[in-house]
């Protein structure tokens, strides 16, 4: 098990950029129209020569939209963390403004640099036509790493009214606490989810060759000297602790805003 919970994950909600986000919107968009034209009472859907059955189909939809929501959370939190408290519904929106003249469209992954793909071709025709020496080619792509959040927003910017159904453009603090709740339910519920799947493997069953030619008891007591007790886990301790701190996170926001 890892150790940080920033790192857990089902999907790896932990690496979620514009790269992987748009495609779990398409991926949401897919499960949709085959549940749309085969029927959501359907028991197995196909697509290709893949056999779906309609409990993981449902759970393919809800995954993605929770990476959604972290994602699209994560970043309004971060933009709005110096927004000061009462600030008008004008000062939000400004505040939520995109800075960055780039960042909309298709992005790609650069063996680990996440970046617009407009930006990388741009970077790679002037290298290409021979107008950047190696240094300003390693600085082109420093730049973009420096400034992939600013980027990342403008990128995030228009997803929030398809998705939230609240534009940035005209959207109030009462529904930015919303998307806010909504998000901490999602960050909450994911933490949790590892919280039960750990707890699984503090159970009697899956004690399997610890002390395996004694006693009940001394099973427990060989996985005790092994795992160590559930609650004081190194673990399971720092999802507690990553709940309390992404609650912290979204109340302080809450508290800003009302």
């Amino acid at each position: 098990m890892s150790k940080d919970p920033d790192r857990l994950d089902c999907i790896n909600y932990n690496l979620l950029s514009p790269y992987t986000i748009q495609k779990m919107f398409k991926g949401i968009e897919l499960l949709q129209n085959l549940q749309y034209s085969s029927g959501e009472l359907s028991d197995i859907y196909s697509y290709h020569s893949t056999k779906i059955r309609n409990g993981s189909l449902r759970n393919g939809i809800r995954y993605y939209q929770t990476a959604i929501t972290k994602f699209l959370g994560n970043s309004i939190i971060k933009r709005l963390e110096n927004l000061p408290a009462g600030a008008s519904a004008e000062a939000i929106r400004k505040a939520l403004k995109p800075t960055c003249p780039y960042g909309d469209g298709k992005w790609v992954d650069l063996c680990g640099l996440i970046a617009p793909i407009s930006q990388v071709r741009e970077i790679l025709d002037k290298a290409e036509a021979g107008s950047l020496s190696l240094a300003e080619l390693s600085e082109s792509f420093q730049s973009l790493h420096a400034n992939y959040y600013d980027a990342e927003w403008t990128w995030a910017y228009d997803k929030f009214g398809p998705f939230f159904g609240y534009p940035l453009e005209s959207i109030t603090a009462a529904q930015v606490i919303d998307i806010v709740k909504r998000w901490k339910e999602a960050v909450i519920g994911l933490d949790k989810e590892l919280y039960e799947d750990a707890r699984k493997e503090f159970n009697l069953a899956s004690m399997t060759g610890f002390g395996a030619d004694g006693s009940r008891q001394i099973k427990e007591m060989d996985f005790s000297e092994v795992r160590g007790d559930f609650e004081s886990n190194s673990f399971v301790t720092a999802v507690l602790e990553h709940i309390r701190a992404k609650e912290a996170l979204g109340d302080e926001l809450i508290s800003r805003l009302s």
